[in-house]
């Protein structure tokens, strides 16, 4: 008898399961292509929205390939150490918005700042250390900031607004982590 309870409970259990996951999901159409769900889903952002998205892709991108040739490229190892951290840090948050991004059917990946990319990759030594500190770490963090920032405020989409805001910490810290290691590396 218990036996029979127990396997009645488990098949109601997957009963309701199931009817929650049908439930969580629209009733299909004939008109849901993906190509309609990928247009009609993208139409929910904001312009603002969707810029976000592509301007901190963006960033993350470059700042991703940027601190990879550092790893390489750098003579300083507080530098290395730094892109090392980078790559981790805007790793994790890429993954984070290509979910959301993914959600509203926008699947393009975004490219990294070729020209930028282009000038480090002829850069070796302490010419790319300076480089790499200025234009990536300090000027980068400083405009990602500013991104972040103006998202967490502004965003209509409440997920994409509470992705910034959960992520500005943390790219705040990068800023500052950055700023203290031009400070260091402009001491003779």
């Amino acid at each position: 008898m218990i036996n029979s309870s127990a396997s009645h409970l488990c098949a109601f259990a997957l009963t309701l399961g199931a009817v929650c996951a049908l439930a969580a999901f629209p009733s299909a159409h004939a008109d849901d292509t993906p190509a309609s769900k990928s247009a009609a889903q993208a139409e929910k952002l904001s312009p603002a929205d969707q810029q976000f998205l592509q301007d901190a892709s963006a960033a993350g991108a470059t700042e991703i390939a940027a601190s990879k040739l550092a790893l390489t490229h750098a003579s300083d190892h507080q530098v290395r150490e730094f892109a090392q951290r980078m790559i981790v840090d805007h790793t994790k948050l890429a993954r984070n918005l290509d979910v959301l991004a993914k959600r509203h059917g926008i699947t393009a990946p975004a490219a990294a700042d070729s020209a930028l990319i282009g000038n480090l990759q002829n850069l070796q030594g302490a010419e790319f250390d300076k480089a790499y500190i200025e234009k990536v770490a300090v000027d980068g963090h400083q405009k990602a900031v500013e991104l972040f920032r103006n998202e967490s405020e502004s965003g209509k989409d409440t997920a994409l607004k509470a992705a910034a805001t959960k992520a500005l910490p943390v790219i705040s810290h990068h800023y500052a982590m950055a700023q203290q290691l031009a400070k260091t590396k402009a001491a003779p």
